[in-house]
């Protein structure tokens, strides 16, 4: 990360500058953000070097209050004028909207009163010559894999991100984050059929990561494994979402209880609260302290605390993800689902969700239902927000006693969220890899459209 000369102003004195400035112009309230970010990735194809790529980047964000009038507006110029120019069409802005009578900045008797320390930052700069070593030693392990004909891109990088945050109500804050990604899509071919797949894992530092060789070789086999693909007949039976789409599922269940949807009654859970939405034994999970988690963080979008909570408590729906807006729209209390915020509207969202580990392996799923689809990969999901219905086209594996027989592909699911969760049987593979994580999902009786 670029470091200030010692004629630069400090972020703190940016911010402080662009809210007092808003202020003096007669705005009610204003917050606001400045960030910067810097990064290298590196491409290699056919054991060369490919291009080197480097991003460095800044901008400030501000958000002003007229009453219960909002604007917001961003930039990138930090000098004097520049600053004062974005504060002025800020407030200008702010006068002429319309009202919004939910909108406005936190209390200062809500704001987080000690923010923890949260291990996020990373490795910083990571060396041109080891992530080309790294992704050239990935390249060459899916090549290895017999049955790989190419590797069609191999990409591997670092960034570094910065942010200070500030209001008039009191609250700032300061974040550095940092992480490191390698990934790349194999390319199997057989018969003149070519299958394609992929692997990448994105930490927050090198150490974390499995090895080049690994990851390269997971890519090529996966590729490999769908050589041969054939169609299945339409029917209704069991589907196991294996664990690198089964996340999937969580972001269909936190649209369904975001507070802005519940508010404005899109939500097929609207009105499920304290009821039991999932089966029995399930838990979801919402982490923000995770060490090293790539959505870990030490406050919400607004200023308020989080803490790690049970979305989901033995089957039971807990709350709903709530910033200030939509807690004034549903007369409760914000509860720290706020994200990004602080000079632009905030929205709601989670850090580190997740679905527990149950106590079978997939395997021991696969047995205990016989027959049904593996899903690995997924295409185009639809979700009726009102009702729930869903259907998503996937690839995968047909399985019969237990065990895998052969790949399938151009095969759509369907269902209805409601009863899918109820119905829901998580595994015991759970791995943390990004921020919605949940191990292998068996759901019986899906509707499987093939041939």
């Amino acid at each position: 990360m670029r470091r200030m000369t010692k004629h630069e102003r400090s972020p703190d004195t940016i911010l402080s500058k662009l809210i007092d400035t808003c202020l003096k112009a007669g705005a009610s309230d204003a917050d606001a953000s400045f960030g910067r970010s810097d990064g290298v990735s590196v491409e290699v194809r056919d054991g060369k070097l490919e291009g080197i790529e480097r991003s460095e980047s800044q901008g400030v964000s501000l958000r002003c209050f007229f009453g219960q009038r909002q604007a917001s507006v961003s930039g990138s110029d930090t000098s004097d004028e520049a600053l004062a120019t974005l504060a002025e069409r800020c407030v200008a802005m702010a006068k002429v909207v319309p009202e919004d009578p939910y909108c406005g900045l936190a209390p200062e008797s809500d704001l987080a009163k000690s923010l923890p320390k949260i291990d996020v930052a990373g490795d910083g700069q990571i060396s041109i010559e080891t992530l080309e070593e790294d992704a050239l030693k990935a390249e060459a392990a899916a090549l290895a894999v017999s049955g790989v004909k190419q590797v069609s891109g191999c990409g591997n990088g670092w960034s570094v991100s910065e942010r200070w945050v500030a209001a008039s109500n009191g609250f700032s804050a300061h974040r550095i984050a940092g992480s490191t990604g390698l990934g790349l899509a194999a390319v199997a071919e057989q018969d003149g059929a070519m299958e394609r797949d992929y692997e990448s894992r994105s930490v927050r530092r090198l150490e974390d990561r499995p090895n080049a060789e690994e990851i390269g070789r997971i890519a090529g086999e996966r590729a490999v494994a769908r050589l041969g693909p054939r169609k299945i007949k339409t029917q209704t039976g069991a589907v196991i979402y294996d664990r690198r789409v089964a996340g999937s599922l969580i972001g269909a269940f936190l649209s369904a209880i975001s507070g802005p949807s519940v508010a404005r009654g899109v939500s097929f859970l609207k009105d499920q609260m304290g009821e039991q939405v999932f089966a029995p034994g399930v838990n979801l999970v919402d982490d923000p302290f995770r060490t090293r988690g790539m959505g870990s963080r030490a406050h919400d979008g607004e200023g308020r605390a989080v803490s790690r909570v049970n979305l989901i408590e033995n089957g039971v729906l807990t709350r709903w993800l709530l910033n200030g807006a939509s807690a004034k729209q549903l007369n409760l209390a914000p509860n720290g689902h706020a994200s990004s915020g602080f000079g632009a509207t905030p929205g709601v969202g989670v850090s580190n969700a997740f679905i527990e580990a149950g106590s079978q392996s997939p395997q021991d799923l696969m047995r205990s239902v016989g027959k049904g689809l593996l899903v690995k990969d997924m295409f185009g999901p639809s979700i009726n927000p009102n009702t729930g219905d869903y259907s998503v086209g996937v690839a995968g594996f047909w399985f019969e006693n237990g065990e895998i027989q052969h790949p399938v592909s151009e095969v759509t699911i369907a269902g209805d969220l409601p009863s899918m969760f109820k119905r829901l049987v998580p595994a015991s593979d759970l791995e943390f890899r990004g921020t919605r994580d949940a191990p292998s999902i068996l759901i019986e009786d899906m509707s499987i459209a093939g041939e």
